[in-house]
Parts: C-alpha cells; sequence; structure tokens
C-alpha cells in the first residue's frame, strides 16, 4: 500500500502532536503542583487505582491515575509521533530501551533492537537532535527524553523498567497495574480506530498537488504504522530529490524501496526520472566522446557512410581492406599516428578510415544485439566502458544515414554470429 498523501500525513502528525501536549500539561500540572493532593501521588494513585473494595468505578480509578501515569489511550499519539520523527518502523519503537546517553545536551543515544524474534536480535546505535527547549514535539531526540520523562512514575513500579510504562484498568489480574504493554507480545493488542473517530480523520484526498477534495461524506482513515512509515519514507526521499541512499535512514537502500516505498507512485516516477536523466547524461558522454575521438583521427564529425550504388572512389577502392563490420580505408596509415593500424576492431567507428556500405549494416545489427546480450553480465559502467563508444557510433552515426525501409530489411536479414567474440580475447569475454 502506498504512503498518505501530504495532506492526510499532516492531519495525522498534527493531531498526535496535540495529543502528546495535551498529555504534557496533564501530567505536569499535578506534578508541579507544590501541595498535590493525596491521591495523586504515583503510591496513592497506584492504590486507589486498583483497590477494588474502594467505592470508585472503573472511570473514577481512570481518572485518578490519569492525573499520574500515561494511560493505554495515550499510547497511539506517542507511538505515532515516535514512527513519524524517527522514521523507525512501530516494531522498533515498541523495543525502545530505557538507556540512552545525552550528549553534549545535544543530542540523545540510544541502542536500538532492529528485531526481536530469532537469532539475529540485531541492534544498532542511533543519534537524535534534542533541540532546544520547547521543541521537544519536533525533533526525534526531544520526544524520546519528553515521553521517558512523563512514563518515570509508572516506570518505577516496575520490577523490570523499561522505556515503555503505562496504566491501564484491564490488567486487574497484575500485582501492578502499571506494566510495559510490549514486554509479552509487541502487538499489545493496539486499535487504531477509535483514534482516528476521535479526531475525525478522513481519507481520500487528492494526490495531484495534494488539495483536499471534500465529497459530503468521506470514509475514515485508514491508520496503519506501516503505512505511515512508508509516507515519511516517501517525504524524507522527496526532500532529498528522490536520493534513496541519501533518503535511507533505518533501513538499506534495498530494504527501504522493496518494503516501503517499491508501490509508491512519487517514488517510482523520481526513480524513472533519474534512471532517465542518468541514461541521458551517460549516453551524450559517450557520443561527445566518440565524436572527440573521430575528429582527432580525421578531422570531421561524421563516419564514411557509402549510399546504395553509391560508387567508391578510386583511390579509396585500392587501398581498402575488410574488418569485421566495415571497410578500412587504408589499414597501413593511420590518420592519427601514419603507421600500421593497431587498434580494436571496435575502434574503427571512431576512425576516420572506416567505411561503411549497405553491405555491412546486418551485421551491425547483429553487433548491438551482441552489445545487448553482454549486458546482462557486465555493470553498467563496464559496460559503457568497454562497448557504449561502438554502440553510439552505431545508434547515432551509421543508422541514421539509412531509411527505416533499409534498416527494416537488413535487422531481418542479420546473421546469428555478429562475430564479436572473434575480435575480443576470451579472457576479455563476460
Amino acid at each position: 500500500m502506498s504512503g498518505y498523501t501530504d495532506t492526510e500525513l499532516s492531519s495525522i502528525i498534527t493531531a498526535a502532536r496535540a495529543d502528546v501536549s495535551t498529555l504534557r500539561r496533564r501530567l505536569d500540572k499535578h506534578k508541579d503542583s507544590k501541595h498535590p493532593e493525596p491521591s495523586l501521588t504515583p503510591n496513592s494513585a497506584q492504590a486507589t487505582s486498583r483497590d477494588k473494595a474502594a467505592p470508585s468505578s472503573v472511570a473514577s480509578r481512570t481518572a485518578a491515575a490519569e492525573q499520574v501515569f500515561v494511560t493505554r489511550n495515550d499510547l497511539y499519539p506517542m507511538l505515532l509521533l515516535m514512527i513519524s520523527l524517527t522514521g523507525w518502523n512501530l516494531e522498533v519503537i515498541k523495543e525502545l530501551p530505557a538507556e540512552h546517553r545525552i550528549i553534549d545536551e545535544r543530542a540523545v543515544e540510544v541502542t536500538l533492537l532492529k528485531r526481536r524474534r530469532g537469532a539475529g536480535r540485531w541492534h544498532q546505535t542511533a543519534i537524535w537532535e534534542i533541540g532546544p527547549p520547547g521543541r521537544e514535539l519536533h525533533t526525534p531526540g526531544g520526544l524520546y527524553l519528553l515521553l521517558h520523562r512523563l512514563m518515570e512514575p509508572a516506570r518505577r513500579t516496575l520490577k523490570s523498567p523499561s522505556f515503555w510504562a503505562i496504566w491501564d484498568h484491564t490488567a486487574n489480574s497484575r500485582e501492578s497495574q502499571c506494566f510495559n504493554p510490549f514486554a509479552a507480545a509487541l502487538n499489545a493488542q493496539l486499535r487504531w480506530t477509535s483514534w482516528v473517530a476521535k479526531h475525525n480523520l478522513e481519507s481520500g484526498t487528492s494526490r495531484h498537488g495534494d488539495e483536499q477534495q471534500k465529497d459530503q461524506s468521506q470514509p475514515p482513515l485508514q491508520l496503519t504504522a506501516n503505512r505511515l512509515k512508508t509516507s515519511i519514507d516517501v517525504r524524507r526521499t522527496r526532500q532529498l530529490g528522490g536520493h534513496l541512499p541519501s533518503a535511507a535512514r533505518s533501513n538499506t537502500t534495498a530494504v527501504l524501496f522493496r518494503n516501503y516505498l517499491s508501490g509508491d507512485q512519487t517514488t517510482i516516477d523520481w526513480a524513472k526520472g533519474l534512471i532517465s536523466e542518468t541514461f541521458t547524461e551517460v549516453e551524450q558522454a559517450a557520443y561527445d566522446a566518440h565524436t572527440r575521438a573521430l575528429h582527432s583521427n580525421s578531422g570531421r564529425n561524421q563516419l564514411q557512410i557509402t549510399p546504395i550504388n553509391a560508387p567508391t572512389p578510386t583511390r579509396s577502392r585500392d587501398r581498402q581492406s575488410s574488418a569485421a563490420w566495415n571497410n578500412c580505408e587504408d589499414h597501413e596509415h593511420h590518420p592519427l599516428t601514419g603507421r600500421r593500424c593497431s587498434a580494436s576492431f571496435l575502434d574503427c567507428f571512431h576512425c576516420g578510415n572506416c567505411i561503411i556500405t549497405p553491405d555491412h549494416l546486418p551485421r551491425l545489427l547483429s553487433l548491438l544485439d551482441a552489445f545487448e546480450a553482454r549486458r546482462i553480465a557486465l555493470s553498467e559502467e563496464d559496460w559503457w566502458n568497454k562497448y557504449g563508444p561502438a554502440w553510439i557510433a552505431i545508434r547515432h552515426d551509421v543508422l541514421p544515414k539509412f531509411t527505416e525501409a533499409e534498416v527494416a530489411a537488413a535487422f531481418e536479414d542479420r546473421p546469428s554470429d555478429s562475430l564479436l567474440d572473434l575480435v575480443e580475447p576470451s579472457w576479455e569475454h563476460p
């Protein structure tokens, strides 16, 4: 599934940031009070929230706990905002450690567990910017430290300290109602639909310019953590001009594209455009190199193409010799050195002595086929260095001199053997 539109993504992040801001005010209000009520201290709230004999309903016990502890409902915006600011997927965010190191009050260093299951249990160190005071909801390090502080009252009651520590009224069978919701299972029975309904988040916005096109009835936004992660990756990739290696922050380039960006049309368009631009630049560079070589070897910028039925000059005909895919006007005297030619047959296409007639056209087309077959076995860089200049010469300097009918007829008559293997040493074969 592709990511969200810019409008949808903005609505998700805005709602999550607003909820976390409300959570901070709620907990800090009673923490900063000079004369806190007895029921609003961590110990008293914990006791009240689990005291079955107390004349209080679930709602009242929850209300008491909410003044001191982070609750299950607070998890949703916290998780969403952490994904949005860090760029890591939900599985990693759920495994955040409580242990961390602050670097010069500028960044926080944490060791992430990338995969809980299996023998790998890969770890990776992440360094997140803290940012200035008051911007905790906009930087990954600032948010991490803020959430760490807000969950500290619940964390102090845990036997095994963890980053995530919440109170939940459904944990009646536990010794303590404060616990790590992701300790037993990573799913933690999260349900995103209630949070979406709370903020009235709707889908159906336009992907062209992200102008919101509202109908009278819009379906609720289908919120998933993976789709949010995809959206963050798309936005980051777009900000970096579509350069996937630079955008790969929490994954390798291959994993980033395969698991998150391969279905996003915007990323596909960027990739196609990047490939097209790169191919054009490489092709133009090869053509320029061919033109310079031809000019230096003959003083002209085009090969000698002899049309059908055109007479060949007597001087040239007397000194001509046949090569694999062309005739050579004077093999004994190279235009550049004046000596006997010792260049590769593939270099003939950049030489002023090269003469191409219609009889050569079928085998030249066969040679193009051989070039394409070599492309599978070589890297793009090696292929362009080895065969690119000759490929460019045939495509741009030879074929345009013939009519479409002549090229089509030669294509039907092209031999199966291009002779490319015969002009290359065996150790050069890919």
